[in-house]
């Protein structure tokens, strides 16, 4: 097993292990909008939003809106940046367009919200499996000097998004790649791709946690030590549990 998981009480998958790995470091490392002490503090309040006493009150609220109150948080990002993890990591279900043109008229860019989405939802996505199976939570890497890209691709478009995305044939040379070939661009990957990068680093993870792009639509063969209607299975009640309209 991939030395990532060397201690782990439950042998994983090389592939998976070292997805988690790739994924992880590059939590720390310079990103396109924040830099990387920012992305590894954006990965520490994910973290910590589970204890904060506003967020669980806006989860029993009729309404989030209708709950007013100062988050508790680690105090190292600005208020804007905190809420948008916390509602992310707390209370998707129930985000809306109100709340987030209210985020990027405070300040907030799209292409930064976009980021930390993508910074939060990984955490998330190797977090709930360490809990699920046991593990410690991984320590959260050691942020990497440099500063961000800041490049926005210029075939970003307003789409069928809250924030604009690229068509696949507006991609340019930088973003090659962000879809997969033999098959159409899911939505999903396209909310992403105002940063292209974290496109690419989270259905990487995606592809080795659940199954690769083509992989899923081929019935013809199983891929993992479960069939494609048992993964479908889990995956359909777990976006139930969770609300998710995808």
């Amino acid at each position: 097993m991939s030395e990532f998981y060397a201690s782990a009480p439950i042998a994983l998958r090389d592939d998976l292990a070292e997805a988690h790995a790739r994924a992880w470091g590059r939590i720390g490392c310079p990103g396109t909008w924040w830099d990387g002490a920012q992305r590894v503090a954006i990965a520490a309040e994910t973290r910590h939003a589970l204890a904060c006493a506003l967020c669980h009150q806006r989860k029993e609220a009729l309404s989030p809106a209708a709950i007013g109150g100062q988050h508790d948080s680690l105090g190292a990002l600005p208020d804007a940046v905190v809420e948008v993890v916390h509602r992310v990591r707390t209370d998707p279900s129930r985000l809306s367009i109100s709340w987030f043109r209210g985020v990027i008229a405070g300040g907030f860019s799209e292409e930064q919200y976009v980021e930390t989405v993508s910074i939060v939802a990984h955490v998330v996505a190797i977090d709930t499996m360490a809990g699920g199976l046991g593990f410690d939570l991984l320590a959260l890497p050691r942020p990497e000097p440099g500063a961000p890209s800041q490049y926005r691709p210029p075939g970003a478009q307003p789409g069928g998004a809250w924030v604009p995305w690229i068509e696949p044939p507006d991609l340019g040379e930088r973003e090659v790649g962000i879809y997969p070939a033999g098959r159409a661009a899911a939505n999903i990957m396209k909310a992403m791709s105002l940063v292209p990068d974290e496109v690419k680093s989270f259905f990487d993870l995606v592809s080795h946690q659940y199954q690769g792009p083509l992989q899923m639509r081929d019935f013809s063969r199983e891929y993992r030590a479960i069939t494609h209607a048992q993964i479908e299975l889990l995956a359909a009640r777990v976006s139930a549990l969770n609300q998710c309209l995808y």
